[in-house]
């Protein structure tokens, strides 16, 4: 049985990396609103989202396409933050804490994408060890 999106630990992170952003744009200067905040907040809400949509897709290279469109959105955040801590945006230790969060979100989907690679690796071993023993 396939596992819910909600069920795994780097969407849990990302939802906790998400909520930590919200919280740090909460002060953001106004007109900020509709530009930097609005990047932070979007691409933060996306990186879960990204990872929830590829878990209710079906095959192993959509799972995949849409860990590595969650991996982009991280890595936007990443330096929408640099952008935000060089304008000193928000509370250092907040920025701090969502950063933090943020390369450890990273660090899970990417581990996660190996772990995908590796597994696709061996079922292909084993799919070619068959055809040949078949015959």
């Amino acid at each position: 049985m396939t596992q819910s999106f909600r069920d795994l630990q780097v969407w849990r992170k990302s939802i906790q990396l998400s909520i930590s952003v919200y919280r740090l744009t909460r002060e953001s200067p106004r007109e900020e609103l509709y530009s930097l905040t609005s990047q932070l907040r979007r691409a933060a809400a996306s990186t879960p989202s990204n990872i929830a949509e590829g878990q209710g897709r079906l095959g192993s290279a959509e799972i995949r396409h849409f860990l590595t469109i969650a991996r982009g959105s991280n890595f936007e955040l990443q330096t929408q933050s640099e952008i935000a801590r060089a304008l000193q945006f928000g509370h250092p230790q907040v920025l701090d804490e969502a950063e933090a969060m943020s390369h450890e979100v990273g660090k899970m989907i990417h581990g996660l994408l190996e772990s995908m690679k590796s597994h696709a690796a061996v079922a292909e071993t084993d799919d070619r060890r068959k055809l040949t023993t078949d015959h």
